[in-house]
């Protein structure tokens, strides 16, 4: 491109540096606008319903979102809508790591946690989440917990002495072989995935304690420190808490931390044979 210079050197070069400028600006924004990925548009159908709103009734609601301006996860997806389309939108979360357990949902079907489902890249098909299953809903995605953890504190999670008086005192040691009968059942997180996944669960949730809180048991009745095994098991005796468990495996395979409910209900029953046979023997 010609410049002309008007009067002195210093113009023509300003003139010649400004025409430069607006060239490359014009460059790079013909190459910018040809390297642009092409919209990629997810539709995410989403449960919405307050109860606490007179006439509002439970219904799916629509949202497309350009999965090139998203995180790769469900709760990415779920973050943006309610930060940028609807912020009455309501879910819990938290850490975004697996950890807390808050975002638990039923995506496409399955229970999981939002935060590790990862966010099917088919754009032809619709991404649908609901609250957990078969539990009073507080509010569009939060399900109302009240029932699941009354039932965790029912087994009373702690450890539990015989004689206390060195509570606080000295350190309760145990061996690594014992430590290690603990993996697989502490690393729960409560999230609820299991018990929620779980058809006696949903028919006698006031009852029967559920896959989640019943792997909780068995952790504190295998601890090597804990001397209250007996205890534990005296209280599952009912026809209900334990038994109700038959054995359909929805909940290892739902665990979103690849945890086995399952296979800890299993060892409880176990134990109770053994229990009884004891107790029936002593009487």
């Amino acid at each position: 491109m010609s410049v002309v210079c008007l009067s002195s050197l210093g113009r023509c070069s300003a003139v010649a540096f400004r025409s430069s400028a607006g060239m490359v600006a014009v460059r790079y924004a013909q190459t910018a606008a040809a390297t642009a990925p092409q919209p990629r548009i997810k539709k995410f159908q989403v449960y919405r319903w307050d109860p606490d709103t007179v006439g509002d009734k439970p219904r799916m609601q629509t949202f497309e979102i350009d999965l090139n301006t998203c995180g790769p996860m469900v709760l990415d997806a779920l973050i943006k809508i309610k930060n940028e389309m609807d912020g009455t939108l309501t879910f819990r979360r938290s850490c975004r790591e697996g950890i807390c357990g808050s975002c638990a949902m039923n995506i496409n079907g399955g229970n999981t946690l939002a935060c590790l489902n990862k966010i099917d890249t088919n754009t032809g098909k619709a991404t649908k989440i609901y609250p957990l299953p078969h539990m009073y809903v507080v509010k569009d995605l939060v399900p109302d917990m009240s029932n699941f953890y009354a039932q965790y504190k029912s087994i009373e999670p702690y450890l539990k002495k015989k004689d206390e008086t060195n509570e606080g005192k000295e350190q309760y040691h145990q061996t690594v072989e014992d430590r290690q009968k603990l993996d697989g059942l502490y690393e729960c997180i409560l999230c609820a995935c299991c018990s929620t996944s779980c058809p006696s669960y949903w028919w006698n949730g006031d009852k029967y304690l559920g896959p989640a809180v019943l792997m909780q048991a068995y952790r504190w009745m295998i601890d090597s420190r804990d001397e209250f095994t007996e205890e534990r098991l005296s209280k599952l005796q009912d026809p209900f808490s334990l038994y109700r468990c038959h054995t359909i495996m929805n909940c290892t395979k739902t665990c979103p931390k690849g945890l086995n409910p399952g296979k800890a209900i299993a060892e409880i029953k176990k134990m109770m044979a053994t229990y009884k046979e004891k107790k029936s023997a002593t009487a």
